[in-house]
């Protein structure tokens, strides 16, 4: 099974870069998409149902902003749309897909770059989310949660790390979070079990030359329950391409979606 997630900026914008050659050439068993910024009557039917794939979305109601989409091979027993949380559900930032004993979903985090009442709602959507996380543990599913989290785990994960300790995305509240949401309620951060490297990043700022410098963040994952993640046998990310500000995560997983 080969899982791929990337926070494409723009679903139509990533499309006219080749987005979608690539992604088919990579023959996924399942495509996790955020900040699609589109909703489905803007789509042409290439990008709805590309070749061989389902595609199932949960744009946010404002246009042009938000959204998360998954494509997969095979259909879906289950799509859920939503956390049945009405004010977050509105920015479209969750979306699961159920395959048998397996869930996968495709996750959009807040960002707070926007200011002070920006990262408040990144907190409270935090609060929130964490429930949400220890039922999926308990409920004896496996799952792959793919996605933009807008949080670097680690030193490892930001490059200058020490210049960036009071910028979002890596504030000590973001961070425990995150070791609580692994360390605690045990999730796998499944990229960095496999590729415990330094300098190993998904996205870079627009300004500075960052990307062609490698001055970038790890803040795109698939974090799975144990079962799953066990399963993992090879991580990438793709930087030979350039569709959006991110790069696209890959993983493959000894299992049969």
């Amino acid at each position: 099974m080969r899982i791929v997630t990337c926070n494409v900026n723009g679903l139509r914008a990533a499309a006219s870069k080749g987005f979608f050659d690539w992604l088919l050439a990579q023959k996924p068993d399942a495509a996790c998409l955020q900040e699609i910024k589109a909703q489905e009557s803007d789509l042409p039917k290439a990008v709805l149902a590309p070749r061989g794939l389902h595609g199932f979305f949960h744009p946010a109601q404002k246009r042009g902003y938000s959204g998360v989409a998954i494509y997969s091979k095979a259909e879906p027993d289950k799509v859920t749309l939503g956390l049945g949380i009405p004010e977050i559900d509105a920015q479209g930032r969750f979306l699961q897909a159920d395959f048998g004993d397996l869930s996968i979903v495709s996750l959009y985090m807040p960002s707070g770059t926007m200011g002070e009442e920006a990262q408040a709602r990144k907190y409270a959507f935090m609060d929130r989310f964490l429930p949400r996380l220890e039922a999926m543990r308990k409920c004896g599913r496996e799952f792959v949660i793919c996605g933009d989290w807008n949080i670097a785990h680690k030193e490892i994960d930001v490059k200058n790390w020490k210049r960036n300790q009071a910028m979002t995305g890596f504030l000590p509240r973001e961070r425990e979070w995150l070791t609580r949401v692994f360390e605690e309620h045990g999730f796998v951060d499944v990229f960095r079990v496999l590729d415990p490297n330094p300098d190993r990043f998904t996205w870079w700022v627009q300004f500075a030359n960052a990307r062609a410098r490698n001055i970038g963040w790890r803040i795109d994952y698939q974090v799975a329950t144990p079962g799953i993640a066990g399963k993992a046998k090879k991580a990438s990310i793709y930087v030979d391409e350039i569709f959006s500000d991110h790069a696209p995560v890959v993983i493959d997983y000894t299992y049969r979606l």
